[in-house]
């Protein structure tokens, strides 16, 4: 893509639609683009704290190129011009250090970022994302208003940014799960962040299907289980394919967890409609021991600002966006 087809218009629109967001002291995360959805496509920028990340998700890894980066950094500079640091991701790039992000300008990248009066440890180069997902934040702002007390599981906890959110806002015990170490010790870095005791056994690195087994044999009970499993992995205990078996993921958590407890499902499979996705639930609510209190919005900044229809792979209404949110009421016999 040339500098002359670019619509640097386009983008400082989009930018001004943000400029709420943009306040001192600069130590918060939200999209400064969602391309996907705002006229310009495959290209999403965010900003952490004081660092620019691109996203480049073009299939030939020539659509944006080097002067088009580099007069797209100075645009963006110009307009904001308290970022300190930028970097590059390639999504389709051979090399794992491109997918992961190249410096762009700057030496320090920014490690922490405050939502919603919570730190959360970030590390933006350690995955082919940033580490932290921006369109989960009004998940995080409900957690912290319903979890006081309660006892957590967070499956597939990644940073583990929903656990800590729940553990911040009072939670009696929370248990991050996740196959990585690496993610884990993010999880625990926000923790530290946020004056909170790291206690070994909630960091637990195990497979999903394994540990759940143990809980069940264990007599184990949640009062909520965060499900948010990739859109697709495979392990030697079992294959996760959420638009074949997401049902089979939550009749798997719900012996689990307590009467009147809550599950909370989060499903971004782009092609899936929130439609085709609802109906899933729904069907699981048929017994009368599953309930849909309500489901979360993906912020307005992830969604985008223009006044046109968003354009997702596949509609889905009745979510606004294709990471759909859903908060279960559990009922034990």
């Amino acid at each position: 893509m040339s500098n002359h087809s670019f619509n640097f218009d386009q983008l400082l629109t989009n930018i001004n639609a943000r400029k709420e967001l943009c306040n001192p002291p600069y130590i918060t995360a939200f999209r400064l683009l969602n391309g996907f959805t705002e006229s310009l496509p495959s290209l999403v920028i965010d900003v952490f704290g004081t660092t620019l990340v691109i996203h480049d998700y073009s299939k030939s890894n020539a659509l944006f190129g080097a002067d088009l980066i580099s007069n797209l950094v100075s645009f963006i500079r110009k307009e904001l011009p308290w970022l300190t640091a930028g970097i590059l991701k390639q999504r389709h790039h051979p090399q794992v250090s491109h997918k992961k992000g190249i410096r762009l300008f700057g030496t320090s990248l920014t490690s922490k970022i405050h939502e919603n009066g919570i730190w959360y440890a970030i590390n933006l180069t350690l995955n082919q994302d940033n580490s932290f997902y921006l369109d989960t934040r009004l998940l995080r702002h409900w957690l912290s208003k319903h979890m006081n007390q309660l006892t957590v599981l967070n499956t597939f906890a990644y940073t583990g940014s929903l656990g800590i959110a729940a553990f911040s806002s009072g939670a009696k015990d929370v248990i991050q799960l996740d196959l990585n170490r690496d993610f884990l010790r993010v999880a625990q870095q926000s923790a530290a962040l946020n004056q909170l005791p790291i206690i070994k056994r909630h960091y637990q690195t195990s497979d999903f299907w394994s540990r759940i087994n143990q809980y069940k044999k264990n007599r184990l009970l949640f009062d909520c289980v965060i499900l948010d499993p990739p859109i697709f992995s495979k392990t030697k205990k079992a294959t996760i394919h959420l638009t074949q078996n997401y049902d089979r993921l939550i009749n798997k958590v719900r012996p689990i967890i307590n009467h009147n407890g809550y599950l909370i499902t989060i499903n971004n499979a782009l092609f899936q409609s929130g439609k085709e996705h609802l109906e899933i639930l729904q069907a699981l609510c048929q017994d009368g021991y599953l309930s849909i209190t309500t489901t979360i919005d993906v912020p307005r900044d992830c969604v985008g600002y223009l006044n046109t229809e968003p354009n997702f792979p596949s509609d889905p209404t009745p979510y606004n966006h294709s990471t759909k949110i859903t908060i279960l009421q559990v009922r034990r016999k």
